[in-house]
C-alpha cells in the first residue's frame, strides 16, 4: 500500500466520523481521509463528493488507485441530491461547501444521519455560523434554528437579520475541538511572497470613476459590476505588468501565470510570441500540459484551474492580476507548494498597482474575505 506521511498517519488516529480534516492545500489530506476510510470502514461503500474539476480531473481517481479503494462513486456537489437515499456507506466531503441553509446543506443533513462520514477542508470556517451544519449533524444542536436561539445576538440597528455577536462561546469552542482534527506539519518549502508595484493611467481611472462613463466604448457606465471590470481593465492592461512580467519569466525561465480576463490572457500571449517561450494554456475546457521544455510560460485562469492539477517542475507563481476570492486565491497558491516538490523556496510573485480598487481587494484578501464591490463603490 502507498506509503503515508508522520503527519498523515498522526492525523488518521484522531479522526472520527463526523470529523473536520483541516489542511492546507497540498498536505495530503485526501489520502489521509482514504486511509482512515481503508483502516476503518472499507467494508462499506465509499462516496466522494468534490468539486467538478476535482470529479472531472480525476485527480481523486488517481489517490483511490494509491490507497487501492477501488469500491467508489466519485461525484460534485452539484449532485448531491442524488445520494441522500444512500444507507450505511462512507463519505467523503472533499471541500466543504456547507454555508448557509441551501439544498446541499439539506442534502448533507439527510446523508449524515444514515452514513458514516468526515469533511475536509483547507479553508475552516471563519464564523460560527459557518460550522451550523456540522453541528448538527453531529446531533450537537437539533436544527440551525436551535443553534441561533442558543448563541446569536442579533443586531438592532439593521434593517435585515445580522448577527452582531455569538454568546456561550466556550461551548462552542469545546464542540470545535471535539471534532476540527488539523493536520500539521513542518513544511520543508519556505514561500517567498513579493509584491510589486504596477503603473496605471491615472486620468482614464478619474474619468470612469467620477464621471461613471466607460472609456473603451464612451457610454455610461450602466451598473457597479461594469463600474469595476473598466477599473480593473485600466489597471490591469496597463503595459507596465508585462515588463514585470518579462523580467520574472528572464529570472525563473519556468512560470505559471494566473490572470483573470481575455484581455490579459492576449497581452500575455503576445509576450510568450516575443520571447520565443513555450507557452500552454489551462483556461475553459482547453486544458493543455505542464510543458517540459527547459523555459516556459503557462497561463491558467482562476477560475478554471486554481485547483485539481499541481505542478513539481517549477517553484514560481506570478499573479499577474488579483483574484477576487480569497479561497479561489489560497487554492491557486498551492499548485506548486507540494508534499512532493523538489525546490525548498517558493516564490510568489503578485502584481498590484496603487490603485483604489487594487487596493481594496488585497485589503479583503490580508483579511481573509472576499472582495465585495458593493461596499467598494
Amino acid at each position: 500500500m502507498f506509503t503515508l506521511y508522520e503527519h498523515q498517519i498522526k492525523a488518521i488516529k484522531k479522526l472520527q466520523p463526523g470529523s473536520i480534516l483541516c489542511g492546507g492545500v497540498g498536505t495530503g489530506k485526501s489520502l489521509t481521509s482514504l486511509g482512515f476510510y481503508k483502516e476503518h470502514f472499507k467494508d462499506r461503500d465509499l462516496y466522494i463528493i468534490t468539486t467538478a474539476k476535482k470529479r472531472d480531473s480525476l485527480e481523486w481517481q488517481g489517490e483511490c488507485n494509491k490507497m487501492k479503494a477501488f469500491n467508489v462513486i466519485i461525484d460534485s456537489w452539484n449532485n448531491i441530491k442524488k445520494y441522500n437515499k444512500v444507507v450505511n456507506a462512507f463519505f467523503i466531503f472533499d471541500e466543504q461547501r456547507l454555508v448557509g441553509s441551501g439544498t446541499w446543506v439539506k442534502n448533507f443533513l439527510k446523508i449524515s444521519k444514515k452514513n458514516k462520514w468526515i469533511l475536509l477542508t483547507a479553508t475552516p470556517g471563519d464564523t460560527w455560523s459557518d460550522y451550523i451544519p456540522v453541528f448538527v449533524a453531529n446531533r450537537f444542536y437539533k436544527n440551525r434554528t436551535e443553534f441561533l436561539r442558543e448563541h446569536a445576538i442579533y443586531s438592532r440597528y439593521c434593517k435585515y437579520p445580522k448577527i452582531d455577536r455569538y454568546i456561550d462561546q466556550h461551548k462552542l469552542l469545546k464542540f470545535k475541538k471535539q471534532i476540527v482534527v488539523d493536520m500539521w506539519y513542518e513544511k520543508q518549502t519556505i514561500p517567498h511572497e513579493k509584491f510589486i508595484i504596477a503603473e496605471y493611467d491615472k486620468l482614464l481611472y478619474d474619468k470612469a470613476m467620477k464621471h461613471r462613463k466607460n472609456p473603451y466604448t464612451e457610454k455610461p457606465i450602466k451598473n457597479i459590476s461594469e463600474l469595476c471590470y473598466t477599473l480593473r481593465k485600466i489597471v490591469n492592461s496597463d503595459k507596465s505588468r508585462i515588463k514585470v512580467t518579462k523580467k520574472i519569466i528572464k529570472l525563473h525561465k519556468r512560470v505559471i501565470i494566473f490572470y483573470n480576463f481575455n484581455y490579459e490572457l492576449e497581452m500575455l500571449i503576445e509576450l510568450g510570441q516575443k520571447l520565443k517561450i513555450k507557452t500552454n494554456q489551462w483556461k475553459g475546457n482547453k486544458h493543455e500540459e505542464v510543458p517540459d521544455n527547459e523555459e516556459w510560460i503557462y497561463l491558467v485562469q482562476y477560475t478554471a484551474g486554481a485547483e485539481a492539477w499541481n505542478c513539481i517542475t517549477t517553484n514560481t507563481i506570478l499573479f499577474y492580476s488579483q483574484n477576487y476570492s480569497y479561497r479561489t486565491t489560497v487554492q491557486a497558491s498551492g499548485r506548486i507548494d507540494r508534499l512532493n516538490t523538489t525546490y525548498k523556496d517558493l516564490y510568489y510573485y503578485k502584481i498590484i498597482s496603487d490603485s483604489k480598487i487594487d487596493v481594496a481587494i488585497s485589503r479583503a484578501l490580508k483579511k481573509k474575505e472576499n472582495f465585495n464591490y458593493n461596499k467598494f463603490v
